[in-house]
């Protein structure tokens, strides 16, 4: 299995491109489920204090700054640089590379790392299913533009394992190239963007993709 919590999508930089994660204590770390809700939150703002994140998952900020911590020491997010302090008195954190990825087959030499990995994956799951959950019940509030935009498919296809690979190649070459447009449009946009929302009309857009063999 190979799964890619809110990556390969944002440029954050100079961090490098994409992380994969191979450790038990660094997978164990980051699947705890308010750090994978902070990581998300920080993944899509870029840059953020604990008091900011603090307010997106409605916890108390002394608990989500020993969070950021513990993804720091794992090295999942560090201290932007150059980021505003105002009084000095908060740190500014920001994911540490450009995406993460976890594959099973990392961990299937102990019984511990597959079930470990196979809870993280779980938990990754529930989380967007959880945010598609919230568009459904906020639907109403986006404009019809959007709404006509937004797409929910299910296929269903006969295909061997090398054709499915080369399918899954394809549709991340296909995103690649829009990830790479509305970065580069979003940076162009950057002093809008911060005012909420960018000439454009651009928003933050979530698109999650399954593909995986079954019997009847």
């Amino acid at each position: 299995m190979n799964d890619k919590p809110e990556q390969d999508g944002r440029s954050t930089g100079d961090q490098p491109e994409d992380r994969r994660i191979t450790d038990l204590g660094t997978l164990k770390a980051f699947g705890h489920p308010l750090r994978l809700k902070l990581y998300r939150s920080l993944y899509v703002r870029r840059r953020a204090t604990a008091s900011q994140l603090a307010e997106e998952v409605d916890g108390a900020v002394s608990l989500v700054s020993y969070h950021l911590r513990k993804l720091a020491e794992h090295g999942l997010i560090e201290e932007a640089p150059g980021a505003t302090r105002g009084d000095g008195r908060e740190r500014w954190w920001q994911p540490a590379q450009q995406g993460l990825s976890l594959h099973r087959r990392d961990f299937e030499d102990a019984p511990e790392k597959l079930a470990a990995h196979t809870a993280v994956a779980r938990a990754i799951v529930d989380q967007r299913t959880d945010a598609y959950l919230r568009y459904l019940d906020e639907q109403p509030a986006w404009s019809p533009e959007w709404q006509e935009a937004a797409d929910g498919s299910d296929y269903l296809l006969r295909l061997t394992a090398p054709e499915l690979a080369a399918l899954s190649a394809e549709l991340r070459a296909v995103i690649k190239k829009y990830v790479d447009s509305g970065n580069a449009a979003h940076e162009a946009g950057s002093a809008a963007h911060e005012a909420g929302e960018d000439a454009a009309g651009r928003e933050n857009v979530a698109l999650h993709l399954y593909s995986f063999p079954f019997r009847t």
